[in-house]
């Protein structure tokens, strides 16, 4: 071997241990560093020389935020019943050296950490709290595994159950008991409902009753006044008749019994009962009667020369002046 072939020899294993050395550490991932075994120092994301048969790499740590996907599991709870669960956990590297070296297998360790805890939580509470307080759930796993995985050096992100399905008897019984509560809300609502409507409507025929008796009041008011007046009016008119007479007017009296005949005969025009009207006197008494009331007329308004006072109309009852 000559002295070129040896000198490229020796280039040749330079360039090799070189190229062993360097170490390329990609985004989101740390290395572990470890010198005849032994963990030495974390090697950051970008380029990293170390030499070559003394330093060599233990563990490739993905430092990025992952998702661990925990298998459907029956689960018992507190009241016998079973159901099967899906969960997912999400986590991430803190410390790669601790998830390196501190546990063996961390993905299968998280998963079975999960699983246990998963089933302690929910096997502690009732079918109807698993159904119904999700998130509490979640809290407390997320609690209980983020804890137990801190001396791993592994942060738990969240934890989510993703389903949740109770057998099927139980899930028909639910279904039952849902459509039971929703047909007794809607019969409180009708009942509520007619309650209104007859409390309405009762106070539509209170309200009604009320305006009809103050209607009638006012009506009764309104008739006691005119009979008020009425009687007020046939008083004076009465005493005038009395005043006249008493001043010896014979046509007064004469107009105050033209005035009864006249009410007598229209009465007896108005009567239901009577098919066939019987004039107590005769029909020309009538007329008399009402040419005495005429002329009186005439004499109230001056418009003819009095009337003697020992005639008065025909048909009107004679009588004496004093």
């Amino acid at each position: 071997m000559d002295l070129i072939t040896f000198t490229l020899f020796i280039a040749f294993l330079v360039i090799f241990y070189l190229a062993a050395s360097v170490k390329i550490v990609r985004q989101g991932h740390r290395y572990t560093i470890e010198r005849f075994g032994k963990f030495t120092e974390v090697a950051s994301p970008g380029f990293n020389l170390y030499p070559a048969f003394f330093y060599r790499v233990g563990r490739r740590i993905n430092m990025m935020e992952q998702v661990i996907d925990v298998p459907s599991q029956e689960i018992i709870t507190r009241d016998n019943a079973m159901v099967s669960v899906d969960a997912v956990v999400f986590f991430q590297v803190l410390d790669a050296a601790k998830a390196a070296y501190e546990v063996s297998n961390l993905s299968v360790a998280l998963l079975q950490l999960s699983t246990t805890n998963l089933r302690t939580v929910m096997g502690s509470m009732d079918l109807d709290e698993t159904l119904s307080k999700r998130d509490e759930i979640n809290a407390r796993l997320l609690s209980v595994v983020d804890h137990a995985t801190n001396a791993w050096g592994v942060k738990i992100t969240r934890v989510e159950i993703k389903d949740i399905r109770p057998p099927q008897d139980i899930v028909n019984a639910m279904a039952r008991q849902m459509k039971a509560e929703r047909e007794k809300r809607a019969n409180i609502l009708e009942a509520e409902g007619l309650k209104s409507s007859e409390v309405l409507r009762a106070e539509g025929a209170k309200q009604s009753r009320i305006l009809e008796a103050e209607g009638r009041r006012e009506a009764a008011f309104r008739d006691a006044e005119a009979r008020e007046r009425e009687a007020q009016a046939e008083a004076k008119a009465t005493q005038m008749v009395s005043d006249a007479i008493a001043g010896g007017n014979a046509q007064a009296i004469n107009y105050f019994i033209a005035q009864k005949y006249v009410e007598a005969v229209e009465k007896f025009a108005t009567s239901s009962n009577a098919k066939t009207i019987l004039f107590p006197v005769e029909a020309t008494q009538l007329i008399g009667t009402l040419g005495g009331i005429g002329q009186l007329a005439r004499e109230a308004l001056g418009t003819d020369e009095p009337a003697r006072t020992d005639r008065p109309p025909a048909g009107v009852p004679r009588t004496r002046t004093p």
